[in-house]
């Protein structure tokens, strides 16, 4: 399992859900990956696991100036830049437009636009030199809601279309030095966050209840974790993928086949 040996990579929300489960199968992989997360507690538990092949960084994907520091570590630690995996993001809970007083919706669209969009604006372009120097690739953690409504409400799933506006045309304008694609997850069983604006507009759901509304909602019937998606960021960023710019993988147990329902 050497398919990025040698790889540095930087990944923000690394510390937990999709995020960690990328940054474990990528240290697996060989890469040297730098860990930027709001999380102190999770990142000093990934350090203590991995050591040497992880750099961790407790910061803000909404400040530009921890984006250059964690590139700047990277570069440090592994002498280069080769992948960017803007992945962190934050989730409004389904909640329903009509439901939503004025003031909790402009509070949760500039709360969750600045970490699901402003976030990845900010990471590419702290990391957009040194992945010129390396021919390096930007990977999105975009999502099935970016395509089919009912994903997520209108905030996260107006957050995603974003993202996808930004992978493509990052993707044009890169090329042909750094390629430039996604994967899209599907609903996956973890702690996603919903933001505070939007918590009192929003039922808790128990994983149990979430896992069965997931099988009901794709072709395969399968309740996704963290781990089912992994697979897809490894092929994106290692060198087999390098005539691969402008695409995004769907994870998501076949929503394409019929949509959400």
């Amino acid at each position: 399992m050497t398919q990025l040996k040698g790889k540095s990579v930087y990944l923000t929300g690394g510390a937990s859900g999709i995020g960690r489960a990328v940054t474990e199968a990528f240290i697996a992989e060989g890469a040297g990956v730098t860990v930027l997360d709001r999380s102190v507690e999770r990142l000093e538990e990934l350090k203590n696991q991995y050591g040497d092949a992880i750099q961790c960084i407790a910061g803000d994907v909404t400040n530009y100036g921890d984006h250059v520091g964690a590139v700047r570590t990277a570069v440090e630690a592994y002498g280069k830049l080769d992948v960017l995996v803007a992945n962190a993001g934050v989730f409004d809970g389904f909640a329903k437009f009509d439901q939503v007083s004025p003031e909790a919706l402009s509070d949760a669209y500039e709360m969750l636009f600045s970490i699901n969009v402003k976030g990845y604006f900010l990471a590419a372009k702290a990391a957009v030199e040194e992945l010129k120097k390396t021919k390096g690739n930007i990977i999105f953690t975009v999502s099935g809601a970016g395509f089919y409504p009912d994903g997520g409400g209108v905030w996260y799933t107006a957050s995603k279309h974003a993202q996808i506006g930004l992978l493509r045309q990052l993707a044009f304008e890169l090329a042909p030095d750094i390629r430039v694609n996604a994967v899209a997850p599907g609903g996956t069983l973890t702690a996603l966050h919903v933001i505070p604006p939007l918590a009192p507009f929003v039922k808790t759901v128990d994983n149990e209840t979430k896992a069965r509304s997931i099988k009901t909602r794709n072709p395969l019937r399968i309740a996704m974790e963290s781990e089912d998606h992994v697979g897809a960021y490894v092929l994106l960023a290692s060198d087999c993928a390098r005539a691969i710019t402008g695409e995004i993988i769907s994870s998501d147990g076949g929503l394409a086949v019929r949509g959400l329902s």
